[in-house]
């Protein structure tokens, strides 16, 4: 069995580089599947038939190449993004909302988008079911909301 690995060292290759892989989906850190890409290079030179010393060379320097200069590169870009892009709880910060029940500084109850939340006002006054309202902020499962101001009815909109 040894003797068949050593004459076969692309199977530790191709084992080494989908066990790396496997780990990388769970971490999602960036780090192993740069060691994996090292074991690329390391399958490929061992399908060249290259010594087994260069494989491991190749592997070491191919791992280290790609954590200490592709790595950073790679998180940097993932971390990019436009203020447009707000995700989960950040999203809903400027929303419209519609008042279900009368809503308080201490409970009430918004509609925001499709989801019912539970609410109170920011300054502490009353506003009334049927009212929309603005959200500005969110805290823990309570949208903190303030009323919008509605135009006076004696005024039009400049066209």
């Amino acid at each position: 069995m040894f003797d068949w690995l050593i004459q076969n060292t692309w199977v530790l290759w191709l084992v080494l580089l989908l066990g790396l892989a496997a780990v990388e989906t769970i971490t999602l850190d960036l780090f192993f599947i740069m060691l994996s890409m090292g074991a690329l290079a390391a399958l490929i030179a061992s399908l060249a038939e290259a010594a087994f010393f260069i494989q491991v060379l190749l592997f070491c320097v191919v791992s280290l190449l790609m954590v200490l200069l592709v790595r950073p590169v790679a998180l940097r870009h993932l971390k990019l993004g436009t203020k447009d892009q707000r995700t989960n709880i950040d999203r809903l910060v400027g929303e419209d909302a519609l008042t279900l029940e009368p809503v308080s500084g201490l409970s009430g109850t918004v509609k925001i988008g499709g989801d019912t939340w539970t609410a109170r006002t920011a300054d502490g006054s009353s506003l009334p079911a049927g009212e929309r309202v603005s959200v500005s902020r969110i805290d823990g499962a309570t949208a903190v909301v303030t009323g919008v101001r509605q135009p006076d009815p004696g005024t039009t909109a400049a066209p």
